[in-house]
């Protein structure tokens, strides 16, 4: 089993044939999340929160085989076209950066452990989702994601 220590993360990137600012808009739309992640079902803003906005909280309901969960996430960054980031408790942070890459977007989404994974949330991985390596698991995930995000992106762009 692999136990996934402080400050260790991963990251991907895909290139998004469109601007900076409408990759945002559509990945900061949290409540499209279930449309692209292979684990978030849903989510839904929280306290009367209707978008991104630094301090602003979110419901992300998830579902692994039989497990299911729900986290309040706080986003920490919203720099429309630039970053957007959000803390799911003080476990991990989750981070998308928009970066100009020739006529479209580098899209990159990366984690990081804020602290040293629980030894219940390796146990649950391990025995309750089937999950060998969070670590891999995370970062296949993350490519899932982005190839999912620029399908939906591109094809809702003008012409």
């Amino acid at each position: 089993m692999v136990r996934m220590q402080k400050g260790t993360g991963a990251e991907t990137h895909v290139h998004v044939e469109a601007p900076p600012e409408v990759v945002y808009g559509v990945v900061s739309d949290v409540t499209r999340m279930g449309e692209w992640s292979p684990e978030t079902v849903k989510c839904e803003w929280l306290d009367g929160a209707v978008g991104p906005a630094v301090g602003a909280r979110f419901k992300g309901t998830n579902k692994r085989g039989i497990a299911t969960w729900s986290t309040k996430p706080r986003v920490v960054v919203a720099d429309p076209g630039r970053e957007f980031a959000f803390d799911v408790d003080t476990d991990v942070r989750w981070t998308y950066r928009f970066d100009v890459e020739g006529t479209g977007t580098r899209l990159t989404e990366s984690f990081e452990l804020l602290r040293d994974l629980r030894w219940y949330y390796a146990f649950a991985e391990r025995w309750v989702m089937r999950i060998k390596d969070r670590r891999a698991d995370l970062e296949r995930g993350m490519t899932v994601t982005l190839e999912r995000v620029k399908r939906v992106v591109e094809s809702e762009a003008p012409s």
